[in-house]
């Protein structure tokens, strides 16, 4: 048995409409899920068939606790694509009026800089509260993160937008299955 804890809001989210959600990640995974309306959930792995789909399942609980919709959460389902999250905190400690300022810088004038990082990256990115979510292989996830980093660290916009565009052959090299 394993519990997890998300935000309360997102409860219902994770359940979905009429429990389809819920019902989808059973049906994937293969274990039994409990919801309760705090935000606990506990999953019963006693008699898993895949061990790592429990790992994932939990990816995705966290990854639909995070912000993210269950459709895009679900990609942690397939091989090569993993969960990352950035603590806010740990940037520019809990000052408010920071933390609203540094996802600003994240996100840009009108999602520029969001929209530039998942796709030059290709992830899926959620801001949410304190953190900054993403999901991506095993290719891009290290590029998102490490131009978040620049931006959490002051770097300017257009040194973050180059650094992405030189990633650019790295990536598509990647996209076509060949080993970097």
């Amino acid at each position: 048995m394993r519990s997890i804890r998300i935000p309360g809001d997102r409860v219902g989210t994770l359940i979905g409409s009429k429990g389809e959600t819920k019902r989808m990640l059973i049906r994937t995974a293969g274990v039994k899920i409990e919801i309760d309306g705090e935000g606990e959930v506990i999953i019963y792995d006693d008699n898993a068939k895949d061990p790592l789909m429990v790992l994932k399942l939990m990816d995705v609980i966290r990854a639909v606790g995070r912000g993210f919709s269950p459709e895009r959460a679900m990609k942690l389902f397939e091989d090569d694509e993993y969960f990352e999250v950035i603590d806010l905190k740990e940037f520019v400690g809990s000052r408010t009026n920071q933390l609203s300022r540094i996802r600003g810088r994240i996100i840009g004038q009108n999602g520029k800089t969001r929209t530039l990082i998942e796709d030059l990256a290709g992830v899926s990115m959620s801001i949410y509260g304190n953190t900054v979510a993403l999901i991506g292989s095993s290719v891009g996830l290290p590029v998102a993160k490490h131009a978040i980093e620049m931006l959490l660290n002051g770097s300017e916009h257009s040194t973050v937008y180059r650094y992405l565009e030189g990633q650019r052959p790295r990536l598509r090299i990647a996209e076509m299955g060949f080993d970097i």
